[in-house]
């Protein structure tokens, strides 16, 4: 199981074409093992075991580009961006407990720079890709016309400055990078009537000089979630990003069974989530007497009203909500039924595999700011197969894994 599990998880960043290549069998291979109809041997596991390290420490192979890493929360960007061969050589996120997070999961010969509005330009190193989840702030474009007459500063200085977008388009200026991927919420589109996307495709294409495409893409192919993010790329020198090209699995979706704990001793506990012999979920995630009765009244009053606010009871079988910051509140979104009693919330080891970390991604801090962190963070397999994509058309690196000793070393 725990080898079926392995290649399950890499599925999530590698398709069965690269897979088999990699272990040197069909792709018709990988799906039955994958399906549990033909045994993941134990060579075969050991192999994919390799590659998943080897990926998530400095991409597939030696470094094939650089990046920066902005707004990096905890680092779910990097990882996608390493994963197709990338080298982070800037970190900027404000948040302590995120930065946190970050230098315990990632080695790095620089150091993270707090806020990224008191970074000047000469301080960041060249890279060919900007990778920024930009909070979304308030934009305004009154006035604009009032500043042409009095000849003031116009343009992206002018329209948003005060915003943290200000800074990702004034760093895209100065060091004019191959590319950048920008990250944000879908309703970003939608922002203040429309000005706001309005406004960051202008300076995007009509200031900087980029070929912008964008999409709204969602997690659900990839991890268990419906998590819908709107993605942006921008290209230098006339280049058009395909989103049709991004290897989107289109077989049977995860579900929730692939990434809750079994609680039957197939995995090792893990203190303070999980406990005894057979790793069961610690108590304190099972809800209160008075948090359930609460939550059931709150949905109640409201499906009376005829509003849809309420829980989101799910089971092995389904698909979760989207996991949001404010889950350390109460865990509405997205709580688990259990065979008996009331329902639980998802142990912050849950929510990592729910947005693709892998199992060896270190959690330092509370369970109130994991929760917080990873319901800020992204998914990871989403964004890998973008960066995949932007590393073989804009970078101009073909697809490569490396070739694997271990294979014969083990078989």
């Amino acid at each position: 199981m725990e080898a079926i599990k392995t290649l399950k998880y890499a599925r999530r960043f590698y398709s069965q074409k690269e897979l088999a290549e990699y272990l040197g069998v069909c792709p018709r291979t990988v799906g039955r093992m994958e399906s549990g109809q033909t045994e993941v041997r134990r060579a075969y596991h050991v192999a994919i075991c390799e590659l998943l390290r080897h990926g998530h420490s400095n991409g597939r192979g030696e470094d094939q580009f650089t990046f920066i890493d902005l707004f990096a929360g905890i680092g779910g960007l990097r990882l996608a961006f390493e994963s197709a061969g990338g080298k982070c050589v800037f970190t900027s996120e404000w948040d302590k407990y995120a930065a946190k997070t970050y230098q315990v999961n990632f080695a790095d010969d620089h150091e993270i720079a707090g806020d990224i509005t008191k970074v000047p330009v000469e301080a960041i190193p060249d890279h060919d890709i900007l990778v920024a989840g930009f909070p979304c702030q308030p934009f305004s474009i009154a006035g604009v016309s009032k500043k042409n007459a009095l000849n003031r500063p116009h343009g992206f200085r002018d329209r948003t400055q005060g915003t943290l977008f200000f800074d990702v388009a004034r760093i895209i200026e100065a060091k004019r990078p191959k590319a950048f991927l920008l990250e944000n919420v879908k309703n970003l589109r939608s922002h203040d009537r429309g000005r706001t996307f309005e406004i960051i495709m202008a300076t995007l294409e009509d200031e900087l000089g980029y070929k912008v495409s964008y999409r709204v893409l969602d997690a659900k192919p990839f991890v268990p979630q419906h998590r819908e993010r709107i993605v942006i790329v921008g290209a230098r020198d006339g280049v058009a990003f395909d989103f049709d090209d991004i290897d989107i699995p289109d077989g049977k979706p995860p579900c929730l069974a692939d990434i809750l704990h079994p609680e039957n001793g197939r995995e090792p506990a893990e203190p303070p989530y999980t406990e005894g012999p057979k790793a069961k979920v610690a108590n304190k995630y099972i809800l209160t007497d008075h948090l359930w009765r609460y939550l059931q009244d709150y949905a109640r009053k409201h499906r009376e009203r005829g509003n849809g606010f309420g829980f989101g009871l799910v089971g092995p079988d389904d698909v979760a909500r989207t996991l949001s910051a404010r889950y350390y509140k109460d865990g509405s979104e997205i709580l688990v039924r259990r065979p008996s009693g009331n329902p639980r919330r998802l142990t912050p080891r849950e929510c990592a595999r729910l947005m693709g970390f892998p199992d060896s991604f270190q959690i330092p801090v509370s369970d109130t700011q994991a929760y917080k962190q990873f319901g800020n963070s992204v998914a990871v397999p989403v964004f890998s197969a973008v960066a995949k994509e932007m590393a073989r058309q804009i970078i101009g690196l073909e697809d490569h894994i490396p070739p694997n000793e271990m294979l014969q070393e083990v078989g």
